[in-house]
C-alpha cells in the first residue's frame, strides 16, 4: 500500500504539471521589460510570450499583438513553442497511461501488465520534463546573455517573466512524478529467487526398496 500512496502523491504532482506545463506555454510574460518615464502615468510594461507580444499601460490599458510569421522568430523561440507542445503531449499521455497502471485502480488487467503500464507512464513525465525543461533554459540563457551585452542598449534589455519560473517548476513536478511513478511499479519480489522454497527429494533407490519390500510381505 506503501506504493499505492506513492503513486497517487505522484500523479497528483503529474497534475500540477501539466497545468503548469499548459499555462506557462500560454503566457506572454516569458521575458518582460519595464519603461518607467518621468512620470507614473507614462509607465510601460513590455511583455514577450512564445505566440504573443503584450503591452501594459499604467492607465489600465493592455493591448496584445499575435505572432503570425513563423520563419521569422528567433531559433530559441521557435525551438521553446515545438518542445513546449510536446511536453503538454507527452503528459497528456502520461496521465492517461498512469490512470490505467495506478495500483488504485481497477483498470489495466493483472498487476504485472499494471506494472509495464506504470512505467510507461512514468517514461512519458520523463520525457515531458526533459521537453520543459530544454526551452526554459534555453530562453533563460538568451534573456541572460542579453541582459549583460553592453553592445545592447537599456531599453532594449529584459528579464525573465513568470512564465519561466512556472515552466521550471512544472517540468520539475514532472521529472519527479516520472521517476516515482518507473519506481514505485515494481514491488520487491527479490525473496523467492534468492531463497528458492526447498523441496524433498526422495533418492530412487529408497523408492525402489520400499516397493521390493511391501511385494514380499503380499507373498
Amino acid at each position: 500500500m506503501a506504493s499505492a500512496g506513492l503513486q497517487c502523491f505522484a500523479f497528483l504532482l503529474a497534475l500540477l504539471g501539466i497545468f503548469g506545463d499548459i499555462t506557462a506555454t500560454l503566457l506572454p510574460n516569458w521575458k518582460i521589460n519595464a519603461d518607467v518615464g518621468s512620470n507614473i502615468i507614462t509607465a510601460i510594461t513590455q511583455m514577450q510570450g512564445l505566440w504573443m507580444d503584450c503591452t501594459w499601460y499604467s492607465t489600465g490599458m493592455f493591448s496584445c499583438t499575435l505572432k503570425y510569421s513563423v520563419l521569422s522568430l528567433p531559433v530559441y523561440i521557435q525551438a521553446a513553442r515545438t518542445t513546449m507542445v510536446l511536453s503538454c503531449i507527452l503528459s497528456a499521455f502520461g496521465i492517461c497511461i498512469t490512470t490505467v497502471g495506478m495500483k488504485c485502480t481497477k483498470l489495466g488487467g493483472d498487476t504485472e501488465s499494471k506494472s509495464h503500464t506504470c512505467f510507461a507512464g512514468g517514461v512519458c513525465f520523463i520525457l515531458s520534463g526533459i521537453f520543459g525543461l530544454v526551452p526554459t533554459s534555453w530562453y533563460t540563457r538568451e534573456i541572460i546573455s542579453n541582459f549583460l551585452d553592453t553592445t545592447i542598449p537599456e531599453s532594449s534589455k529584459h528579464e525573465p517573466g513568470g512564465a519561466v519560473y512556472i515552466g521550471f517548476i512544472s517540468a520539475g513536478f514532472l521529472l519527479i512524478a516520472g521517476v516515482i511513478f518507473c519506481t514505485s511499479c515494481f514491488e520487491k519480489q527479490q525473496g523467492p529467487w534468492i531463497y528458492p522454497a526447498k523441496q524433498q527429494h526422495f533418492p530412487s533407490t529408497q523408492q525402489e526398496s520400499n516397493a521390493g519390500y511391501n511385494l514380499k510381505d503380499y507373498v
